[in-house]
């Protein structure tokens, strides 16, 4: 997890209390506690937090998104040598998130409309271009989830292998597959993947497989007896 420090969430940089929590060695409930109290005592701070939840063992829980004003606020009250390094790698985080947004901001709806109501000479190239850099729309993202899912327990060797049941060696092997898909196609997040590159992308899932240390790690779990 300690890998996005920083996402990409509504054409904004964001982290989440779950990262705030695991990298200053906190706990969860308590970082959730400490975000309360700082609403409770300044209203104008509730927009620097957005709620969200995270699902885990088929569970959902609450965890809160917050921007760098709600992140900094908040880490104001962490302190020691080692929050100090934390606090500087997510400044360098959100600036070099911040910097890939200025360098591309994805397009908003009512932008999109008024691109094509302007009636440019060039309409088709317009359209094109808004397509170009358009995430991917909820029925692409679930349809690519799927596929992402699928490949996972089928390179791990089913639902019922060791390997899928170990809940490490399941969580390298999508930080694995993430990471290749970060380096083929220079995004930070997969909805954020332009649409026209939907078929590229499902081309590179079905084609996927992990690293040949990673590939071992499979194999001897699976080799082993069975998890109770």
């Amino acid at each position: 997890m300690t890998e996005e420090l920083v996402i990409m969430r509504d054409r904004q940089a964001v982290t989440t209390s779950l990262q705030v929590a695991e990298n200053f060695e906190k706990e969860h409930k308590n970082v959730l506690q400490s975000i309360k109290n700082l609403v409770a005592e300044n209203s104008a701070t509730k927009d620097m937090f957005v709620e969200g939840t995270y699902v885990n063992r088929g569970k959902e829980y609450p965890m809160l998104y917050m921007n760098r004003d709600g992140f900094s606020l908040l880490a104001m009250g962490f302190t020691g040598k080692k929050a100090l390094q934390f606090k500087l790698k997510y400044i360098d985080a959100f600036n070099q998130m911040e910097k890939q947004l200025q360098q591309q901001k994805p397009l908003s709806l009512p932008e999109q409309i008024s691109l094509i109501a302007k009636g440019y000479e060039s309409l088709s190239a317009d359209v094109k271009d808004i397509k170009d850099r358009m995430g991917l729309p909820s029925n692409m993202a679930h349809s690519f989830s799927k596929k992402r899912n699928a490949k996972i327990i089928n390179v791990l060797g089913g639902k019922k292998s060791n390997a899928y049941r170990d809940k490490n060696v399941r969580a390298k092997t999508y930080r694995a597959l993430f990471s290749s898909y970060r380096e083929t196609f220079d995004q930070d997040r997969y909805n954020d993947l332009p649409m026209k590159d939907f078929d590229k992308v499902i081309d590179f899932v079905n084609n996927w497989y992990p690293p040949f240390e990673l590939q071992q790690e499979i194999q001897m779990a699976n080799a082993q007896l069975a998890i109770v």
